[in-house]
């Protein structure tokens, strides 16, 4: 079977939609770091959508590491397949990304797309991790990557590092500023960029601190669209269905939003007119996706985990699952959050329900498990907090954290692998737990990179999370409805 390239697209079954511009003469505006399945399946695709508007938009992807996307897209001269599974399944060729770099081997072109004068955009998914942040959100200039990069700043390895470099070289060349787009599950992810980026630069060079501040823009975004990983079923359906090989598709939900801050330094594309919401204020957006449907996927990836199910439709196929997640939204979460008018939260819990009930989408649980020390502070922590201070319910909340430290005990018990960047600290307490919950709790609760030192002061936490963390001691789907009892 011949590879998907240019010259097959002509030869796709006529359902198969194809870039409706001349990729050729798009110019390149847009560099993203971190160009992995979700941007792929998301931002790409409406920005894909927007060059059939016209204008030079098209993206120049850099790997921070890794080199298999762009050995596999190269042989299809970029291009790749979008699967869109519904009860339907719909296919879209993405002719977006232009070229594919890695940061290692081609830092030269890499810094000259950052610093093009065309290049007016930079947008990044490198996942909450890829931002350097502490348990405060602040940038961690004890990280090890940032300590290098602030000893070598002409060769950054992260993200902050590469985006001060880049910056510098653009005000000394005399060229517009960016706008720098986030599009990582972070609340206040544009300010919280920003506030690493600067922090970064103030270390070496307040001047470029200050102008930073003053003349680039770093809108904050929310961002959504469920985003399995790509596995050799889906490689098969598509190609079936296109009659070509695509070495590396994508696939995602019907569901699709894109909220941006209005707020850029310089030209944008056209995605409003292709369904991206332009505001004044994202907050709002934000907060709902992220504490209901992140810290909700969380919960059921941990639970669901220790059950012994496999993927979110699994999960959610338990109606004792399915009920304590409509009363953790009920209960916990829709009462914290601040939504704008047009955004209806009971709406927007159920679509969510429904999203997760999709059979099409097999989303596998241990991949939503990863990087949990990096994505709870943002997805239950929070929540944890503000209904603290508002003397609100966190008993749910707690049975999923307590899930994730009982996956993280299991993990040490079975010697199996655990993917977080924390992972030696993690298992470190993990195998020193010997079932003494309110000890356990205490162990994990020292961890200060994750648990804030006044949260894991407060009493009221303390015990609900010691009695999530005793409630799934014997976590079985057979016991769940009578582990979680009173909380259904």
């Amino acid at each position: 079977m011949s590879l998907l390239n240019q010259q097959s697209l002509t030869n796709l079954p006529d359902a198969i939609k194809v870039p409706g511009y001349n990729r050729a003469k798009a110019g390149i505006g847009i560099v993203h770091l971190g160009p992995g399945a979700f941007h792929r399946a998301h931002q790409a695709v409406f920005t894909d959508d927007a060059l059939a508007l016209g204008g030079d938009w098209a993206i120049s992807a850099v790997s921070m590491r890794s080199k298999g996307l762009r050995d596999s897209l190269k042989q299809q001269q970029n291009l790749y397949t979008l699967a869109v599974l519904d009860h339907q399944s719909r296919y879209q060729v993405i002719g977006a990304i232009k070229e594919v770099l890695v940061l290692d081997e081609d830092r030269t072109k890499v810094m000259e797309r950052l610093t093009a004068a065309t290049t007016h955009i930079v947008t990044l998914t490198v996942t909450e991790k890829g931002y350097c942040l502490n348990g405060q959100g602040l940038l961690a200039l004890e990280h090890k990557d940032i300590r290098h990069d602030l000893a070598n700043p002409g060769t950054p390895i992260s993200a902050i590092g590469l985006l001060v470099l880049a910056l510098k070289q653009r005000f000394e060349k005399g060229h517009e500023p960016l706008t720098i787009i986030s599009c990582d599950n972070l609340a206040d992810n544009g300010h919280k960029l920003a506030q690493a980026v600067l922090a970064f630069a103030a270390q070496s060079d307040t001047r470029l601190a200050a102008r930073i501040a003053d003349e680039v823009s770093f809108p904050c975004t929310m961002v959504d669209s469920i985003t399995p990983a790509t596995d050799e079923a889906l490689i098969e359906q598509v190609a079936d269905a296109l009659g070509v090989e695509d070495q590396w598709p994508v696939q995602r939900e019907a569901f699709s939003q894109w909220v941006i801050e209005d707020k850029f330094s310089g030209p944008r594309p056209p995605w409003d007119q292709v369904g991206v919401t332009f505001t004044a204020d994202v907050s709002g957006y934000e907060n709902a996706k992220l504490r209901l449907l992140n810290g909700s996927h969380s919960t059921l990836a941990y639970l669901g985990l220790g059950c012994g199910y496999e993927t979110v439709y699994q999960a959610m196929q338990n109606p004792h699952l399915q009920r304590f997640v409509q009363r953790l939204f009920e209960q916990e979460i829709i009462p914290s959050l601040k939504p704008p008018a047009e955004l209806d939260l009971h709406q927007y819990s159920r679509a969510i329900l429904e999203r997760y009930a999709n059979p099409h989408i097999r989303h596998m649980l241990s991949q939503i498990a990863w990087d949990g020390s990096q994505k709870l502070p943002f997805r239950l922590l929070r929540t944890i907090n503000d209904n603290l201070a508002a003397d609100r319910s966190i008993s749910r909340l707690c049975v999923g954290v307590a899930a994730w430290l009982q996956f993280l005990v299991s993990k040490a018990r079975t010697g199996a692998k655990l993917t977080d960047p924390l992972a030696a600290k993690l298992l470190e307490v993990a195998r020193g737990c010997d079932g003494n919950a309110a000890a356990d709790v205490q162990a994990f609760l020292a961890l200060s990179e994750v648990f804030v030192p006044e949260l894991s002061a407060n009493q009221v936490f303390v015990e609900q999370l010691t009695q999530g963390y005793q409630r799934l001691s014997t976590l079985s789907a057979d016991s769940l409805g009578q582990i979680l009892g009173d909380l259904l």
